[in-house]
């Protein structure tokens, strides 16, 4: 039996990145959606017939259901976690769920005194060059890994969030250091460099170069950019018996944005295509490494059974917490020019 999921928030991340995959899910049901603005409802009654619209959490959590997808900006995040969390609801929460590692453990600390599952949602883990990646390491192939170089840049300005309470480390960084995270295991010392602009929001940060030591004895370097007219994703693991690369599309949201959908075609969905396959240089030998699929409906169906059956979920929200110290300890880099070490 599915369980019954609400989401609160209708902009990109609740139109794109998680509806979708809420109802691609066989072990979710959406069965609700929190908007109030006109055009926000007049887009889910066309996206989502049928799927009822409230104008709060509470009436949404009245109407019965078993976990809430909270998608709205990252300053109402706060109290509607900790609204569904003390109602006995369910969470995953849209990154970067808190401003701070700090505040990010207070949100923790409420959900376990509740008893409440609370994960992140950090998707990107389930992109296809990550979860090729990972394969890869778990190969054995490359040996003892030392190196990861990872970089997100997106051409899409008109999306980077301006002021103290947006900017591009909050934003992507969230995301590429999770998956440095989860590729290479625990930060241990940061070192990072921010590019700064004049927006009309305030002074904000448009891009970013990170270098995280981990406790495994690896170092990775991720980078990223919104600004500067470049559209690039690029994975090089370095290892003692050779190295693995890749510059993978954004395979799922272009899917997305061709008017696709994971709805009913999981099968064949959140695969790159040939001519972008990895390559694997090990040994003796070069070869291409087939896309394994990358696919956000999975995240769903990993916290759908946590939420049925107990456990962690995907992404529980200590580890979230863990990337926001990675954050924080990058802010404080850059502004005081020196290398920070993590508890």
């Amino acid at each position: 039996m599915p369980i019954r999921v609400g989401l609160v928030g209708y902009g990109v991340g609740g139109r794109l990145f998680h509806s979708p995959y809420i109802r691609a899910s066989e072990e979710c049901r959406l069965v609700g959606i929190v908007a109030r603005s006109a055009e926000r409802v007049a887009e889910i009654h066309r996206d989502h017939p049928g799927v009822p619209v409230y104008g709060t959490l509470g009436e949404l959590i009245d109407a019965g259901i078993d976990a809430v997808v909270v998608s709205t900006p990252p300053h109402t995040r706060r109290e509607l976690v900790l609204e569904a969390v003390g109602r006995g609801v369910a969470v995953v929460a849209d990154k970067p769920f808190a401003p701070s590692a700090a505040a990010g453990a207070d949100l923790v600390e409420a959900a376990e005194r509740a008893g409440v599952l609370l994960n992140v949602f950090h998707n990107r883990r389930f992109d296809t060059d990550i979860v090729t990646a990972r394969a890869v390491l778990a190969s054995g192939e490359l040996g003892r890994i030392t190196r990861l170089d990872l970089r997100c840049d997106q051409d899409d300005p008109e999306t980077l969030e301006g002021g103290a309470e947006g900017g591009l480390l909050r934003d992507l960084g969230s995301h590429v250091v999770d998956q440095a995270l989860f590729l290479m295991g625990p930060a241990r010392f940061v070192t990072a460099q921010l590019d700064w602009i004049d927006h009309p929001q305030g002074r904000t940060d448009a891009g970013f170069v990170i270098t995280i030591e981990h406790a495994g004895g690896g170092h990775s370097h991720v980078s990223a950019s919104k600004i500067n007219r470049l559209s690039s994703r690029e994975l090089r693991l370095h290892g003692e018996h050779g190295s693995y690369r890749s510059d993978f599309s954004d395979v799922q949201f272009e899917a997305l944005r061709r008017g696709e959908t994971p709805i009913g075609t999981r099968e064949t969905w959140g695969y790159e295509l040939e001519d972008r396959w990895g390559v694997l240089a090990a040994g003796d030998g070069v070869r291409r490494i087939p896309s394994l699929q990358g696919d956000y409906a999975a995240y769903y169906d990993a916290f759908a059974r946590a939420v049925v059956s107990g456990g962690t979920g995907p992404v529980p929200a200590r580890e979230g917490v863990e990337v926001l110290a990675v954050l924080d300890a990058a802010r404080s880099s850059a502004a005081e020019h020196r290398t920070v070490a993590l508890d």
